[in-house]
Parts: structure tokens; sequence; C-alpha cells
């Protein structure tokens, strides 16, 4: 798998909420048709790139309604002139189960391209992808689809230290990220000051992050349960992710403060 800075990051941010203690069902999402989430990724004081989530209607496939949702990241500033990214994620997902029914991505990263179709056969246990036809089993997501469907799953168990592995496909395989459940926080953000839910998911070591490096994320401890924050360190320096917009939202946000 060709492995960027953007896409790294765009990709682990977006599985990192996905820590139910098994992937059951869901009674109610908490987003709806309409929400739009916006961040921006600073490299220390310099902005490199920004971020688009959107949950748009969809027409039903077999018969089941679905949601379309979109996940656009691009670089800006001077990142944009030395190193252009363009790059967009989009699932279909049932709007009952959350699970996806189609993944497509089509991504652009300096000269490189890339492209992929993905399709989810869950009574079967399929995927089928632009590399090939591989088995899968139990509930398996693409990296936007994962993230939406933890958003509705209940936290109000979790403990310290408590560890969930993710299971997701990307381009060609099942892989699975774990992720560790590191407590409650307040946040400072645009939009005020926010009671959170902290998260440490692993990361291999490479070109990009040094051995020990982490990478902490804050989810909104309330009924939306958006991402504010997150922090990664690299083999120089680090990268930032902030919340700088939220429309659309099924619930209020409930800063502590403004």
């Amino acid at each position: 798998m060709k492995k960027h800075l953007f896409t790294i990051i765009l990709l682990t941010i977006g599985l990192v909420p996905a820590f139910s203690q098994e992937a059951r069902n869901v009674i109610e999402p908490v987003f709806k048709v309409g929400e739009e989430l916006s961040y921006k990724f600073k490299y220390g004081f310099f902005t490199g790139a920004e971020g688009h989530l959107k949950v748009e209607e969809g027409d039903n496939i077999d018969g089941h309604p679905i949601y379309h949702i979109v996940a656009d990241g691009k670089t800006a500033g001077t990142f944009d002139i030395f190193y252009k990214v363009r790059n967009r994620y989009e699932s279909y997902v049932d709007r009952t189960t959350l699970q996806p029914y189609l993944y497509t991505e089509n991504r652009r990263e300096g000269s490189w391209r890339h492209t992929d179709k993905v399709t989810f056969d869950h009574e079967s246990g399929k995927i089928t992808a632009n590399k090939g036809i591989f088995p899968s089993k139990g509930k398996i997501f693409d990296f936007v689809s994962a993230y939406y469907f933890a958003r509705s799953i209940d936290v109000a168990k979790l403990k310290i230290g408590d560890k969930f592995d993710i299971p997701y496909f990307l381009e060609d395989g099942i892989y699975s990220l774990s992720v560790t459940y590191m407590g409650k926080e307040v946040i400072n953000s645009t939009f005020g000051k926010f009671n959170c839910l902290k998260f440490n998911p692993t990361i291999i070591a490479g070109r990009i992050f040094r051995k020990n490096s982490k990478l902490y994320l804050w989810i909104t401890d309330d009924n939306n349960r958006i991402p504010v924050k997150a922090n990664v360190e690299l083999v120089v320096g680090s990268v930032t992710m902030e919340l700088t917009g939220a429309k659309g939202l099924k619930f209020l946000l409930n800063p502590i403060n403004k």
C-alpha cells in the first residue's frame, strides 16, 4: 500500500473513533443528512492541509436506503505549491446498519495517482476491489463508514486503558488498527472549550513516524461525538488537526464556554 503523510493522517483520524467493544448494531445514528465538518491540519505554525466531511442523501442500493458520505482532503498554502494533494473518498452506507455497500477513492498526491472502487457483499462475505476479490468475516468497514458507525456506539462503559481493534478494508486487504482509550480531558477549540474523550491509536514506525511517535485524538463527550483536535508526532515535528467548521449537526454543540 503506497503511504503518504496526508493520507495516513486522514485515514487514521477517520478510523480512531471506532472504539466499540463489538461491531454490534447501532440503534440510532448521531448524525443526519446535511451535516458538514471542516478541519485544518497544521505543521508547526503553518496550515498544510484542509479536510471536509459531509453527509448527503443517497439513492437506494438493492432496495436499501443509504447515506452518501464524502470526505475531501487537499493541501493548502505553501504546501500546495510544492506537493499538491487532492483526495476524495466516498462511502455509501446502509441507513439502519451503517455498513458500507460501496466505497470509492480518487487520490492525487504529487505526481502519484490512485483510484479504487470497493463493493461489500455482506451476505456472501466478499469484498470486491480493483485489485481482486477478498473474503471477509464479520463487520468490515472502509475508513469513512467506520468513523460514522463508531459515532453511534454507546461509550458510557469505557474505562481508561480499554483497547480495541478496528477492522477495515483498504486497497488490497483487510487491516486492523489498535486503539487505547486514555480518559477525559477539556480541550480548547474554535467553538469554545469541550469535555472530550481522548484516544491513542497504535502507529507503525517508518519514514514518516518515529518508533515512539504518538497519535492522540479528542472527541466531544456529547451526543455528536465529533473530533475537535488530533496531534501526531512525525520524524521531524508534528501535525495538529483542528475543527474549523460544523453545521447541520443533529444535536447542538455543547461547549463549556465560548
